[in-house]
This record gives structure tokens, C-alpha cells and sequence, in this order.
């Protein structure tokens, strides 16, 4: 099995190329640092499977992985990442990965999602599983009419937003949404574009302008964050 190595971190990628060199029935055609760089390999050594990072400069994993699946069906891609909340995981899924995996992988793991690729099946990890279970057999919600954010700002970007205002570093929102500090720092670069704000000071303005939240001393409106959860 022809596999290419995408990660952004050299040492991260010199080290998979590594592990995978010791795994019988399965040869390194390349590896590259961003999505760019891994469409073009594919084009050159039409790879079996691509090992895939997510974030990554120029262009993202979710990115490279929709333009690999679309121009390249015959290779498949298993994502390899750091992330494993919803905002990278069903992205990455609809864009065309039939394997999700985390950095905790060892390499029979590795081994083993690759070969459930290569014969159609999904290669995902206990964890994305149990994920993607929970989520298909989550109770449905009573319909109710979504409120309208504004700016086009998403549920979990307003969630962001409403959590700033209360003062919270990027630290502790991470670990209140249950998500890496990196995809909290996407989704305030996101949010303060959308917004025009220009730092948290502005955006907590904007937050009690939009009614999103409510300064000190003052009922907070209903609900966090206007949809989030």
C-alpha cells in the first residue's frame, strides 16, 4: 500500500514516515507540509492513501482532502490529527475521509485503518466511533425557530463570543467547549472578521451591542450565546 505523509510539523512528519517505514506491506511515496503541497503529490505518485493532517497553513486538511477526493477518487484519505471535536471531525468526513484518527494512534492502528480504507470500509478510531454513534442516536429536539446571529456569525463562533464576554481567556474556553486552543483562536479570528471588531475589548462591545450578552450587574438574555451548545 502506497501511502503520503501531510503534516505541517516536520519533526510530527519525519516521525509517521518513520513508523510507517517499520510496518510491513506498506511504502512511503512522499510527504508533505501543507494541502497544496499534498494535492500536487498526489498528482505526481497517485498515492493509495494519504495520511492527513488538518491544520495547516495555506491550505487545510478538510480543504486537500475535498480536492484529492474529487480530482483523485481512487486514493483514499485518512485524516491523522490532533483534533477530535465536531468542528474538525464531520468536516473532514463530508469532504471525502473514510478514516479519522488521532496522534495517540500507534502504528497497528495506523496499519490497520489504512487496510479498512484500502477494502472500503471506514478507518476510524474507538473514540471518533463512539462520537459518531452518539451523534446519530442523539434524541432529536423539539423544532423550535433558530434566533438569527448577526454578521453571519455561527452558533459555536457566538458561544465564543458570549464566553470572552464573560472574560474568559482562550484557555478556559477551550476547556469549557471541550476543544483544542487552536480551533479557539480560529474561532475568534473568524468571529472578529465577520464582526470588524479589532480585539476582545471591541468584541465585548459588540457582544452587549448585538444582545448576545449582558454587562455585570445586568439579567443575562436567555440561553448562552444565542443557539450554542
Amino acid at each position: 500500500m502506497r501511502v503520503l505523509v501531510v503534516d505541517d510539523q516536520a519533526m510530527v512528519r519525519e516521525g509517521i514516515v518513520l513508523l510507517l517505514g517499520l510496518l510491513p506491506g506498506i511504502e512511503v511515496v512522499g510527504s508533505a507540509g501543507d494541502g497544496e503541497e499534498a494535492v500536487a503529490l498526489v498528482a505526481e505518485h497517485s498515492p493509495d492513501v494519504v495520511l492527513m493532517d488538518l491544520r495547516m497553513p495555506r491550505c487545510d486538511g478538510v480543504e486537500a482532502t475535498r480536492r484529492i477526493r474529487d480530482r483523485y477518487p481512487s486514493t483514499q484519505v485518512v485524516v491523522l490529527t490532533t483534533y477530535a471535536d465536531d468542528d474538525w471531525l464531520f468536516p473532514a468526513l463530508r469532504a471525502g475521509a473514510r478514516g479519522y484518527l488521532t496522534k495517540d494512534a500507534g502504528g497497528t492502528e495506523i496499519a490497520r485503518a489504512v487496510q479498512d480504507v484500502m477494502s472500503g470500509q471506514a478507518g476510524l478510531s474507538p473514540g471518533v466511533q463512539r462520537r459518531l454513534l452518539e451523534q446519530v442516536t442523539a434524541p432529536v429536539p423539539e423544532t423550535q425557530e433558530p434566533a438569527e446571529l448577526p454578521d453571519g456569525l455561527t452558533p459555536r463562533e457566538a458561544e465564543v463570543l458570549v464566553l470572552i464576554a464573560e472574560g474568559m481567556p482562550n484557555a478556559d474556553i477551550a476547556q469549557a467547549l471541550c476543544v483544542g486552543p487552536a480551533t479557539v483562536k480560529t474561532h475568534i479570528n473568524n468571529l472578529f472578521a465577520k464582526t470588524g471588531v479589532r480585539d476582545r475589548t471591541q468584541a465585548v462591545r459588540y457582544a452587549y451591542r448585538q444582545g448576545l450578552a449582558r454587562p455585570p450587574g445586568v439579567d443575562a438574555p436567555g440561553g448562552r450565546g444565542a443557539g450554542g451548545g
